[in-house]
């Protein structure tokens, strides 16, 4: 089957119109990172067909996981709203809920990181609702996972090394990283 996102949903550009300017720097930094997060996303899914995941759903959740950043103060992404950026999984959350998308919603505010405890976004003084934030299916664990290799800065395109992102989730904690060599191991090639 490969990871051919030719035929699946087109949900998500009709979401992206209703919130992102097309030609904008902000929709065509979000159109090719979520493109990178989907394909990635949905080879995991063809990997492991014993999981019996719903591809689609994987790939329209993986599309979408970032539709909030419209609404963070991101200039450098072409954002240019109120909130902080570590908002943006809530807001577009709440975006989608909007839109009646309630499981795509959890995967939006589940992806931060590799999810977001209660504990930390406490401890930190998050701007966030002090809930758990933390991926709980398969799919929501594989988006945050296959999210973790793409950047929104920098070449979009290129996939991190594991090396580097274990580096980026140690600054914020060790247990981050494990938790993402777990899904390595789970998910990777």
């Amino acid at each position: 089957m490969g990871s051919d996102l030719k035929n699946l949903s087109t949900l998500p550009k009709e979401i992206y119109k209703k919130y992102y300017k097309k030609g904008s720097k902000a929709y065509e930094i979000l159109l090719l990172h979520s493109r990178c997060v989907a394909t990635l996303a949905v080879a995991i899914a063809d990997r492991h067909p014993e999981w019996e995941l719903d591809r689609e759903f994987l790939y329209e959740a993986a599309m979408l996981h970032d539709i909030g950043v419209i609404c963070t103060d991101a200039p450098s992404i072409g954002c240019t709203g109120d909130a902080p950026y570590i908002m943006h999984g809530v807001l577009g959350a709440d975006l989608l809920r909007k839109e009646g998308l309630m499981r795509h919603a959890l995967v939006c505010e589940r992806h931060t990181g590799v999810g977001l405890t209660l504990q930390e976004i406490i401890q930190r003084q998050l701007p966030l609702p002090a809930r758990e934030m933390v991926p709980i299916s398969l799919e929501e664990q594989i988006v945050c996972y296959a999210d973790c290799f793409y950047s929104k800065s920098g070449d979009l395109m290129e996939q991190k090394t594991t090396e580097r992102i274990l580096q980026g989730l140690r600054k914020r904690s060790e247990d981050d990283a494990v938790k993402f060599l777990v899904w390595h191991k789970l998910f990777g090639e």
